[in-house]
């Protein structure tokens, strides 16, 4: 390739770059495009408004290192661009033997977002990837690593910002991705400084805030695998003790609790599916998130029921009868949120898919089955809202109506107690999820996942302890 052909590719490649970046698909093209003008034999230095290419020949028994910096720092009309370096240390000739050699080191700058794009549009530092290789050979676990300097005027959080190269797709349709094995991160006022054991494209990965670590993830995963699982066993050997008890209670009361445990039952055991099918055919995951998501509405919806029941039976002290009763409130509980997917899913079945939880390893993600849309994960936010917004209002309604009835009798602390526990375990803890910002966002992970996940465990044992009181209740009032 002669130098102005490659020069006016180069070009050419440089102006499309100035007009936008296109699909992931387009940013594999042009890495690769560029891959293969830097395979030739014949390379030449290159300088443009968003890539510069810079070629360094030496002898290998003359190589002692080398210290970069980077002249794309003025940019026309938009400014100064900040500045970059790259120290090579002696040990990247270790391995090769041959004298009187000519090695060629390649050095690239690129300021555009546009290369390398992977499947989550991450974004890195400025824009700015710096590359570098050695095409006669493959340059990897140096024992003394490359520096990267990229200097900043932002203020950056430690915690999310870090070190990556750029690891190939390993298919055709693949759109690569970050990685940070071999690079370690160092931070420093207006400066980060990567410290890698190969060559390759490398940035400074901007994490979204509140993303978790690696390790955050797997023991949240662990909590609510056993919490679920434990809550799915118990509501499932409840129901079924109810079902085939001689001396089962069929007031609406213990009915309504029966729904909700079946409601807690499903929304558990699709929890655990989501995880385990998330590896599946497309559709599969789609019916999975569709089942989760709707039993996540009807036990929220059978979370309201138990609260406007517990209104009925303590705020209103004249006896209140409605026909039908139960079978309104399994419309309103089961019904609507199944109506409500079901359309969801027929109409606009994309809102269903994999969602992905970012790590702040990148390329470590754990993907589950669940909403892929925006409104519909908006909508679901604002349904549980109202819903814990009315059971909270009931609880305080119903604590100063019991703390009255204490002062008046003297003999309320249980049922205070008993309401109490009741009306946090229908809903209370889920309020955790409003605190998912800031220093709140660990911690309050932590305590949304063993609570929730438990709470199926919690109102099973509410529902023996009280069952059981009653029966001794009714025991004792039978020997006297």
């Amino acid at each position: 390739m002669a130098p102005s052909e490659m020069v006016s590719n180069m070009d050419a490649l440089d102006k499309e770059l100035q007009q936008g970046c296109g699909s992931a698909l387009h940013a594999r093209r042009r890495s690769n495009q560029l891959e293969e003008m830097l395979a030739r034999p014949e390379k030449y230095n290159f300088t443009g408004s968003t890539i510069e290419i810079y070629v360094f020949k030496f002898m290998t028994e003359h190589f002692r290192g080398l210290n970069l910096s980077s002249r794309m720092d003025v940019k026309p009309g938009r400014g100064k661009r900040l500045r970059h370096a790259m120290n090579f240390p002696a040990e990247l000739m270790e391995g090769v033997w041959a004298r009187g050699v000519e090695q060629e080191l390649v050095c690239i700058y690129i300021h555009s977002p546009c290369f390398f794009q992977d499947a989550h549009n991450s974004s890195v530092l400025n824009n700015n990837v710096l590359g570098a290789f050695l095409p006669s050979r493959h340059v990897a676990g140096l024992s003394r690593p490359v520096e990267i300097q990229f200097w900043h005027d932002t203020v950056l959080d430690a915690s999310n910002a870090t070190c990556v190269f750029w690891q190939p797709g390993a298919g055709a349709d693949s759109t690569g991705s970050w990685s940070r094995e071999g690079c370690k991160t160092t931070h420093r006022e207006g400066t980060v400084i990567c410290h890698c054991n190969h060559l390759t494209y490398f940035a400074v990965l901007l994490l979204p805030v509140g993303t978790l670590s690696l390790a955050q993830l797997a023991s949240l995963t662990h909590i609510s695998t056993i919490g679920c699982s434990l809550s799915a066993a118990a509501t499932l050997c409840t129901l079924l003790l109810c079902c085939f008890s001689r001396q089962r209670l069929m007031d609406n009361t213990t009915r309504i609790h029966m729904h909700l445990l079946a409601a807690l039952l499903l929304l558990n055991c699709s929890f655990l599916l989501s995880t385990l099918l998330a590896a599946t055919a497309k559709g599969l995951c789609q019916v999975t998130a569709t089942l989760l998501h709707a039993s996540l509405l009807c036990t929220l919806a059978w979370m309201a029921a138990e609260a406007f029941h517990l209104l009925l039976l303590l705020v209103k002290v004249y006896n209140v009868y409605i026909q039908h009763y139960l079978l309104k409130l399994c419309l309103f509980a089961w019904g609507l949120p199944t109506l409500a997917v079901v359309a969801v899913f027929v109409f606009k079945r994309d809102t269903y898919g994999y969602h992905t939880i970012r790590t702040s390893e990148g390329y470590r993600n754990a993907t589950m089955c669940w909403l892929s849309s925006l409104p519909a994960y908006y909508a679901t936010f604002s349904y549980a809202g109202l819903i814990l917004l009315f059971n909270m209002l009931v609880l305080g309604r119903v604590m100063m109506i019991l703390r009255r009835i204490h002062q008046q009798k003297g003999q309320a602390r249980k049922d205070c107690v008993t309401v109490l526990g009741l009306t946090c375990l229908l809903g209370t803890t889920w309020g955790l999820v409003f605190f998912s910002f800031g220093v709140f966002l660990v911690p309050q992970l932590y305590l949304f996942t063993i609570l929730n996940s438990l709470q199926g465990l919690f109102v099973c044992l509410w529902y023996i302890t009280v069952h059981r009181r009653s029966k001794l209740g009714s025991v004792s009032n039978t020997s006297r």
